[in-house]
């Protein structure tokens, strides 16, 4: 078993691109390498990439290597290509706020695609690379911006996690698990219990196997039993993930978030989610006006090759939930801790 505490998901290795495949996790770790930006497309498709930063980490390497292979002399003609490409990427999570935010990062007004075409491609990879290290960095910053919210009692915690929101769906250190690792590496955490996150078992699958790695006590329950755990008094604080968080700060985030924050509020626990200020769309005035996506009903029916459901049943797959602002106890950001009900505030500086 490794020691080594961090887990990188996308990787870049001279010219071409190392990706964790996320599917083979926790049976298997196999890396995938690709060298063509339609195979980066692929890969967030089918769920090698998952999660959040990292899906626009591996966006914006995917466009360098699309700058790599389109085949003319003129920047604008490139630049033209490349903004449809973009559109390619954006496609593939049109939920995850991080693919738009690599995109404007790489192909956003700041850029010069007047440029010549050797040091267009540079600049490309040069921002792509800048964006996993500061993605990286903010990481940490989240992390320890959440100890500052954290019960102060008990002295170690046990804390709730949904989903995976670690180092797998970010640059390597997490936003959600950030906040584990801080409080684990500061003596402030006796264990994490990680909610299963049916259908497709993130916590249970990779949340645990990111502990594991790294000696984190850790303790994978069903979806069904958080309800039970609070009750019982095993768990101090709620800690989730976003997808997206609108202006009056709804939090759209995977598929239980939801429910999980109405059960903190019912039993006095904070409720905390972890997110870059990039995740914030002051576009979208509230999480009732953002588009769910559903996903394959086969993630409900099907468990490897056991079928779980009779033939001619319906079935219901919404990738996302909306948690109401009213029951956010705080937002952690890069740049500290965030009352949800005061996000325009950001917006106005």
């Amino acid at each position: 078993m490794t020691t080594d505490t961090h887990v990188y998901p996308v990787q870049w290795n001279g010219d071409h691109l190392l990706l964790i495949d996320q599917r083979q996790l926790p049976e298997r770790y196999q890396v995938v390498t690709i060298y063509r930006w339609e195979d980066v497309v692929q890969a967030l498709q089918v769920g090698i990439v998952q999660g959040g930063s990292a899906l626009g980490i591996a966006t914006a390497y995917g466009l360098y290597l699309a700058a790599q292979q389109i085949n003319t002399q003129d920047p604008l003609v490139l630049w033209q290509r490349l903004q449809a490409i973009a559109a390619d990427f954006q496609q593939t999570r049109p939920h995850k706020a991080s693919i738009g935010w690599a995109v404007q990062q790489l192909l956003g007004n700041n850029c010069h695609p007047e440029a010549p075409l050797p040091e267009l491609r540079s600049q490309l990879l040069a921002q792509a690379q800048a964006l996993q290290q500061q993605d990286f960095d903010l990481c940490h910053r989240i992390g320890d911006h959440g100890l500052t919210v954290l019960p102060e009692q008990p002295q170690e915690l046990t804390l709730l996690t949904h989903c995976n929101h670690g180092a797998l769906a970010t640059s390597g250190y997490g936003t959600s698990l950030g906040i584990v690792r801080s409080a684990w590496r500061e003596g402030r955490l006796a264990r994490i219990y990680a909610g299963e996150t049916r259908p497709t078992l993130q916590g249970s699958r990779l949340t645990a196997w990111e502990c594991v790695q790294e000696g984190i006590p850790v303790t994978v329950v069903t979806d069904s039993m958080a309800a039970h755990c609070m009750q019982r008094g095993l768990i101090q604080a709620v800690l989730a993930g976003a997808d997206r968080i609108a202006a009056n700060g709804d939090v759209i985030s995977k598929i239980g978030t939801y429910s999980l924050a109405l059960l903190a509020r019912a039993h006095n626990l904070p409720f905390l989610v972890a997110a870059p200020l990039s995740t914030i769309d002051f576009d979208l005035a509230s999480g009732q006006a953002a588009p769910l996506v559903q996903h394959d009903p086969e993630e409900i029916y099907r468990l490897g090759s056991t079928i779980t459901s009779p033939h001619g049943a319906a079935f219901y797959n919404p990738a996302s939930d909306v948690t109401p602002a009213a029951l956010v106890t705080a937002i952690v950001t890069e740049e500290g801790v965030v009352d949800p009900h005061c996000l325009t505030d950001l917006d106005s500086e």
